[in-house]
């Protein structure tokens, strides 16, 4: 059994960069742990890639409602490229081990080069690596 953390960060890892270098899915982690230790974020893994607005039951994630776009897309969380999943877990517990100096220098978001979101010009741009471009939420 993978660890929750683990499986979380994986996935994450898969769906938002297993398309990118090693540096570019090291970076993208790095902003799931920046936000774990961050008090404006949810403080586990899981719960920071799960952070999303909730029906009213509260268990559905509302569609095109979360920080990462993968989880409320409606498609289907379940990873199928095995050998690429298999690689996002063994990733995933270098990251957690802190392997890896970091990359983005405190960054909280990300997006791809492909897009413009409204919310980055109140954001501190960091750099880019491979498609994504990163950014620091200053503290207040």
């Amino acid at each position: 059994m993978i660890e929750a953390a683990v499986f979380c960060l994986a996935l994450n890892i898969y769906y938002e960069a297993r398309n990118q270098p090693v540096v570019g899915q090291i970076a993208v982690s790095q902003v799931v742990l920046h936000r774990v230790k961050d008090k404006r974020y949810p403080n586990t893994v899981c719960k920071v890639v799960r952070q999303a607005k909730y029906s009213k039951g509260g268990t559905i994630p509302i569609r095109h409602n979360c920080q990462f776009s993968w989880f409320c897309d409606g498609k289907s969380d379940r990873p199928l490229e095995k050998d690429a999943f298999r690689w996002s877990v063994s990733l995933s517990k270098r990251i957690l081990a802190g392997e890896f100096a970091d990359l983005v220098d405190g960054s909280t978001h990300y997006h791809s080069d492909k897009v413009n979101p409204k919310w980055s010009v109140n954001k501190k741009e960091i750099g880019k690596i491979g498609d994504h471009i990163f950014y620091r939420w200053e503290q207040k």
